[in-house]
């Protein structure tokens, strides 16, 4: 702590840059890092580097090795390099990497060199060949630009929407650019180059001559230029040493710097900190860096071997084969309490702990100091944000100390800050370690969120870290451990070590009943690994049915599937798996499937019954179900239009109720034959519609047309009960107002249903006069209800005295009107029964 401030390199009045070792590197190149092709991914990512680049290779017979590797060097893949020659490597935001050939292929391969896909940039890059490549990363993706032999740029701008884009041609270009980089201008991706002193801008359509404003005329020909992290400014380097960095729309100037190396250097990056004002470039040659500003000094420091520069957030990471350092402006609350003679309220709780550890009266003076400047919750939140800004665990402890020692006397500070601190410095830390290999910062953490930060673990396969992590820092269990968990029972699948049964047991062992887990995603992805039994183990843990079917039918098991459906009590379930079984299988073998199946047979033929009535004739065949196929060509024979094949369908259903044993079914059919038979001839002959009309239809339609014989046929010949032959004449005679046959026909014989109903058709078809002559002929039970149908109250009278019935007098009396003579008589008549 005493020589905190060492490594400290001023730029300007205001600012410092410090020169971080994160790790000393494990990887034991012996190559030099030019001599590779090189790539790592932001955010501590890792790096991806092609030893013996076929562009250098001294070997015809040498192949390429792709290796991959963590930021502390340990080697996490490695693979020979098979395909085309290689131009550029880079990494996508979700650490996939982009291997760019000569011939414009792209492949994508995850971190453990296992390939993912391709794409092609297009059929003129695969002509022309690839220059220069170079992956861009945007606010809305990553992308890839190409220069191609023809000198014409390419580029899709997301690699995940792939769409090319051509961009206009520069005119008079005649050999590669010097320099170029692809900027994001309102939300449009154009690239910007460098003709000597000139500086073009292509967007879609155009290209256009640019100026950066307020640029030196003497400044001279561009050799470099750097896009920042946030996109958002441009940085060029000219052959006279010349810095101009602004915005990267062009049209601010931010400041400038001019350099005493005029060589073009090998990488430029910026250097800024978010929310800082300082404006910082990292220049570097092959033994050199020097950090440029605003300030006419710079900072330069002595490259010991080559070096490749990686830009972050808020600072850039610096590789070589020996050591990976991280330069970056030291942070405002850092600077205020670690600066020589600082008196910040931080720096003074920071001695005053300090003070307090040696028992020394100093710590009530240094802390009654800031109590009197009311700056303690300042001192205090200064040693919290401080320590977040710390790799070194020692000096992280020692400002947390300072904090919470400052805490002790603030009666209202909130501890959320200083929990929340520790909790983030505990999982960086854990990230830090050199056996992960993930040096984050805390702004880097910050920006890329625990949740992105979990998913690079799994990503990683560090498994048990990002479980640990989210039990610690008490993450829902379906952000967390179920996601993590359900990753790696997908990755536990591809393991072929070990059989079905084991891993199967494993990872139901392992998730359990885990909220958020679906067993039916992992089945399915070690079913695209070729494990089908494990696969179909797996889905024995999946509790939901509509999960377990679709894939089981995927794989083939469509029988397994059925039997799951059914259990799942589901029909719409079962008859996605019936109809799927219909289209897979032949007619004779998707029978005898259902055979066995009685609960789908039922629904299939439910089905076939509104679908495909053909079908059900062929499942009714197969079954010999004589009684179903009768009924089906009963049915059937509703949908014929000639008589002949009505007659036919019905003659079919007739031999099945016979085969059946269905006596009544038969009887029915045949009268229902002989019935149509008889309509036909009927109509035929007496040119009216008689077909399709019931029995008793036609017994009606005769007697309203006057064919009384033929009726009293008919009925002889099915048999029709006298009495319900009596209910069908009475009523046609009455509808068709032949009183006189009516009459006739009441005098024929003694009627077997009486002559109410004689009554009761005259008044409903409205005649009186008619309904009187039969209404004494009524028997002495229902003469009352007779008399009154006709509307004769005195002789309705009569007949209730003549009969003595007390319910007949009150319904008579319920007709009379109150008071008259009749009513009178009735109710006499009712007091006299009741004392009897």
């Amino acid at each position: 702590m005493d020589c905190y401030t060492a490594n400290w390199n001023p730029l300007g009045e205001e600012a410092f840059y410090r020169k971080l070792e994160l790790y000393t590197m494990a990887w034991s190149l012996r190559e030099e890092l030019r001599d590779c092709l090189l790539a790592a991914a932001p955010y501590g990512g890792p790096i991806a580097l092609l030893k013996n680049s076929p562009r250098r290779e001294k070997s015809p017979s040498a192949r390429p090795l792709l290796e991959i590797y963590s930021a502390s060097g340990l080697l996490l893949a490695a693979t020979p390099w098979k395909s085309g020659q290689l131009v550029q490597l880079g990494w996508t935001a979700r650490e996939d990497l982009l291997c760019i050939q000569e011939d414009g292929t792209v492949l994508i391969y995850n971190l453990f060199c296992e390939f993912q896909r391709h794409f092609s940039m297009g059929n003129e890059v695969l002509q022309n060949r690839v220059l220069e490549a170079k992956v861009f990363h945007t606010p809305y993706g990553t992308g890839v630009a190409i220069l191609t032999g023809a000198l014409r740029f390419s580029l899709a701008a997301n690699i995940e929407d792939l769409k090319l884009r051509r961009m206009p041609e520069v005119p008079g270009l005649t050999q590669p650019p010097s320099c170029w980089a692809v900027l994001s201008q309102d939300r449009v991706t154009v690239v910007l180059l460098a003709l000597g002193q000139d500086l073009y801008l292509l967007d879609n359509t155009s290209c256009s001559l640019v100026t950066p404003p307020g640029l030196s005329p003497s400044a001279g020909a561009y050799l470099q230029m750097a896009v920042s992290f946030s996109h958002r400014c441009l940085a060029l380097f000219t052959d006279t040493g010349y810095i101009w960095m602004g915005l990267a729309t062009l049209k601010e100037k931010l400041c400038e710097f001019t350099s005493s190396i005029r060589s073009p250097p090998r990488q430029m990056v910026w250097c800024t900190r978010p929310r800082s004002r300082q404006r910082a470039v990292v220049v570097a040659w092959d033994r050199q860096l020097m950090v440029a500003g605003s300030s006419p000094e710079c900072i330069q420091f002595v490259l010991e071997e080559d070096s490749y520069l990686v830009p972050e957030l808020d600072g850039v990471r610096i590789l070589s084969r020996t050591s990976h350092e991280f330069l970056h402006e030291i942070p405002e609350a850092s600077q205020e309490i670690f600066r020589i003679a600082s008196m910040a309220p931080g720096a003074l709780l920071l001695e005053a702990q300090k003070e307090y550890e040696k028992e020394s009266q100093k710590a009530d003076e240094y802390l009654r100091e800031i109590k009197e400047q009311r700056l303690l919750p300042e001192a205090v939140a200064q040693c919290i944000e401080a320590a977040g800004y710390e790799h070194e665990p020692d000096t992280q402890k020692s400002l947390l100390r300072a904090a919470s020692f400052g805490k002790c006397f603030l009666e209202k500070f909130p501890p959320e800050s200083f929990v929340r601190m520790c909790q983030d410095l505990r999982v960086l830390n854990a990230l830090r370690d050199y056996q992960i290999g993930v040096p984050l910062t805390f702004t880097q953490y910050k920006r890329l969120t625990i949740e992105v930060l979990l998913d690079r673990l799994v990503l990683r396969r560090l498994y048990p870290l990002a479980l640990r992590l989210c039990e610690y820092l008490r993450l829902p269990e379906i952000q967390g451990v179920s996601r993590i968990l359900a990753h790696w029972a997908c990755y536990k699948v591809q393991q072929k070590d070990k059989s079905d049964e084991e891993v199967a047991q494993a990872i139901n062992q392992k998730l359990g009943d885990t909220p958020g887990i679906s067993y039916s995603e992992i089945a399915a992805r070690a079913y695209d690994c070729g494990r089908t039994e494990l696969a179909i183990k797996l889905l024995e843990y999946e509790p939901r049915s509509g999960e377990q079917v679709p894939l089981l039918l995927k794989m083939k098991r469509s029988k397994l599937a059925l039997s799951k459906a059914i259990e799942s009590g589901d029909t719409d379930l079962v008859y996605t798996v019936v109809l799927h079984l219909k289209n897979e299988l032949n007619r004779g073998t998707f029978f005898m499937t259902l055979q066995n199946q009685p609960v789908a047979l039922s629904l299939y033929r439910q089905f076939c019954k509104h679908q495909e009535r053909e079908t059900l004739k062929d499942l009714y065949n197969q079954d010999d179900n004589h009684q179903e196929l009768g009924s089906f060509h009963v049915h059937a024979s509703y949908a014929e239009r000639r008589i002949e094949g009505r007659v036919g369908a019905l003659q079919s259903a007739l031999d099945e109720f016979y085969k059946a044993k269905n006596e009544f079914a038969a009887k029915a059919t045949e009268d229902q034959i002989k019935l149509l038979r008889l309509q036909r001839h009927l109509q035929e002959e007496l040119a009216k519609p008689y077909l399709d009309l019931s029995l008793h239809d036609t017994v009606s339609s005769l007697i309203l047309d006057g064919h009384h014989k033929r009726a009293e046929q008919l009925c002889r010949d099915f048999r029709i009960p006298d009495k319900r032959y009596w209910w069908l004449k009475i009523s046609a005679l009455a509808q068709r107002g032949d009183w006189e046959e009516m009459e006739k026909f009441s005098r024929s014989k003694k009627s077997p249903i009486g002559y109410l109903p004689f009554v009761e058709a005259a008044m409903q078809h409205h005649s009186r006069f008619e309904a009187r002559k039969y209404a004494p002929r009524v028997a002495p039970e229902q003469r009352v209800r007779a008399f009154v149908l006709v509307g004769d109250l005195d002789q309705a009278a009569d007949a209730a005295v003549e009969h003595k019935s007390e319910a007949e007098l009150n319904f008579v009396l319920s007709k009379c009107g109150p008071g008259t003579a009749l009513a009178e008589k009735l109710t006499r008549a009712r007091a006299q029964l009741l004392k009897k």
